[in-house]
């Protein structure tokens, strides 16, 4: 396409002041009244125009021919007016061939269609591929006001843009209009908006999972390069990284394969015959070239890269997935690495089905293998390398393991399962068991059944092995209950036996002395409490006596009284008066001698208020 030699043609014309636009050796009016095409019709692999008048060129798009009139196309397209037609060898007219034409040979056909000025028909399914054509062509205003680019230009800014569905049928349709479609900014036009929209959608979580036609799942329908555009103006725009992160577990659910690790009865031994079985399945059309699995593994690549560094922005079953499918299709080690480090990070919330990852292996590797270790059925390596970063990252954010029991219990139950894999070796299995530090394991009854279950798997190994296993657990941390049952199992080795039975009788020891302990302060309670009932008996005692001295006290007061008030002489008075206060003086001093005697009994503390209270009665 040459623009330049378009505008000069177009201005050549003015220049001359005359009405028709010249073209090589040919003078057709700008304006023709009569109309050229009724309609079109298809001859095996060539279109023709019906019309009263011959057709005079010939275009040539991919391998479809039309047979059209070269006026109407050089009264609209700049591309065709500017260039040299060539005489067709076969044909009276002329011919041209056009290469690498955006949308093929049916967007031609409604380009043609509307050079006639036929009906025009935009939708989001053609307006792209049209769009990418008129600047084929060179549609433009110079050649007819509202010319084909600004039609369909218009129709995408205020149609297409608007509806972000629509948006997404546009970006779909780009897929084979590179790079025009690049070039003419649709592609990053649509996914800024899509990227908007994804930013500022406000549907709720539930909706987002149960409803197949909202905004997240269907940008996870889009192609790799178009879907991670999308992503990358995402996280330029700052979003919630939970929205990315479910953008991306979306797309990895529809895209990518399921492995299942599901394995059907144990695996033999020769060389070629025990391969991992494992089944691939795709919710859509399932590529089994090697082309295909390339193209996986480009796909886990982009959409690892993309993932957000925040812990929870996806889950620990999502990041497992990813790096059992990232191993099956021989990801880079580094990407392997990086997806370890995130499922360390996010451990606690994982579970033991997730960590059974397949021991995947090719046939190069299947026939470089000469021990049975190659063999197990699950990869313990990787594991092992997820638990060391889960503990370098306890340590980087200074907490103890001890506070996280479900790791301890992950890992019991992780031990279970892979002891039932005769090809697992024993050095494999213990460096496991004594990942985490001895203070993460409050009891070992889930580390004793995972050895038991290895002892009864491997039946073959030495007393040697069997004590060094052994060692891995406390007897002290173990259960009575598990205590029990390890001193009649057999598989277990003599000493660890003995240890066992040893706990067992310390066990029974410490209760009968603690329940001996608790008899004997029961008894002392209700020594106790029978001391306490003959206190508060001689309190009653005492009480009693005090009323009887006070009663005593009150007639004496009552008997004076009425002596004093008959007393008519001074003489009489005194004489009587000192007899009577004799006794009384008499009465306080016997009363004053039994308290004495009775506070020496009692406690020094409570000495001073009664004496203090007697001595103001006595000089009362």
């Amino acid at each position: 396409m040459n623009p330049a030699s378009a505008g000069q043609l177009k201005s050549s014309g003015d220049d001359t002041d005359a009405d028709p636009i010249c073209n090589k050796s040919m003078i057709v009016p700008k304006r023709v009244n009569v109309a050229l095409a009724n309609s079109f019709e298809r001859k095996d692999r060539s279109w023709y125009v019906k019309s009263q008048i011959p057709t005079d060129l010939s275009i040539q798009v991919d391998d479809i021919t039309f047979k059209a009139h070269k006026f109407p196309l050089i009264s609209k397209c700049g591309y065709i007016s500017s260039i040299e037609l060539q005489p067709s060898a076969s044909e009276n007219g002329y011919h041209l061939k056009l290469e690498n034409f955006p949308g093929g040979a049916d967007t031609f056909e409604t380009i043609l269609k509307f050079c006639y000025n036929l009906p025009l028909d935009l939708n989001s399914l053609n307006v792209a591929p049209l769009r990418c054509a008129s600047e084929y062509l060179y549609m433009t205003e110079e050649f007819e006001a509202g010319n084909l680019i600004s039609k369909t230009e218009a129709f995408i800014t205020f149609v297409v843009f608007a509806s972000w569905r629509d948006t997404l049928t546009v970006l779909r349709s780009c897929t084979s209009l590179s790079p025009w479609a690049e070039n003419l900014q649709i592609v990053r036009r649509c996914c800024d908006l899509l990227a908007w929209k994804a930013c500022n959608d406000n549907t709720p979580e539930d909706a987002v999972d149960s409803n197949d036609r909202c905004l997240y799942n269907d940008i996870a329908t889009l192609r790799i390069d178009h879907f991670m555009r999308v992503i990358t103006t995402i996280k330029a725009k700052r979003a919630k990284p939970e929205i990315t992160g479910k953008i991306i577990m979306k797309y990895a659910e529809n895209w990518l394969p399921l492995i299942d690790d599901d394995l059907e009865g144990v695996r033999g031994y020769g060389l070629g015959k025990n391969e991992l079985q494992f089944s691939v399945k795709r919710g859509r059309m399932e590529e089994s070239s090697s082309l295909g699995c390339q193209e996986h593994k480009e796909t886990i690549e982009s959409l690892v890269s993309a993932l957000p560094p925040q812990y929870g922005a996806v889950s620990c079953h999502f990041l497992l997935r990813m790096l059992k499918t990232a191993i099956v299709y021989s990801a880079s080690p580094a990407l392997i690495s990086d997806l370890e480090k995130r499922v360390g990070m996010a451990l606690e919330d994982a579970n033991v089905c997730d960590l059974l990852i397949p021991n995947f292996k090719n046939e190069d590797q299947q026939k470089g293998a000469s021990s049975p270790e190659a063999y197990t059925i699950y990869n313990v390596d990787v594991v092992h390398r997820i638990f060391e970063y889960f503990l370098m990252h306890e340590q980087q954010q200074q907490q103890q393991v001890p506070g996280k029991p479900n790791i301890s219990k992950l890992l019991d139950n992780y031990l279970a399962e892979i002891a039932k894999d005769p090809c697992l070796p024993i050095t494999k299995f213990q460096v496991l068991a004594e990942m985490l530090p001895e203070n993460a394991w409050k009891c070992h009854d889930g580390l004793y059944r995972a050895i038991d279950m290895f002892l009864k798997t491997h039946p073959s190994l030495s007393e040697h092995d069997r004590r060094r296993l052994c060692k891995t657990m406390t007897c002290e941390k173990l259960s009575l209950d598990a205590c029990l049952h390890a001193a009649q199992n057999d598989r277990l080795p003599l000493r660890t036996i003995v240890q066992i039975n040893t706990q067992v009788l310390f066990t029974e020891q410490v209760k009968m002395r603690m329940l001996m302990q608790d008899k004997q302060l029961e008894a002392k309670e209700e020594n106790s409490a029978g001391s306490r009932d003959d206190e508060i008996k001689t309190l009653k005692e005492e009480l009693e006596n005090v009323k009887k001295k006070m009663a005593e006290l009150q007639s004496d007061y009552n008997e004076l009284q009425q002596e004093y008030e008959k007393l008519s002489s001074k003489q009489k008075g005194t004489q009587s008066w000192g007899l009577r206060w004799q006794k009384v003086k008499k009465s306080f001093q016997i009363k004053r001698e039994d308290d004495e005697t009775r506070d020496r009994t009692r406690r020094p503390s409570s000495t001073t208020p009664r004496t203090s209270l007697r001595r103001r009665m006595s000089m009362s």
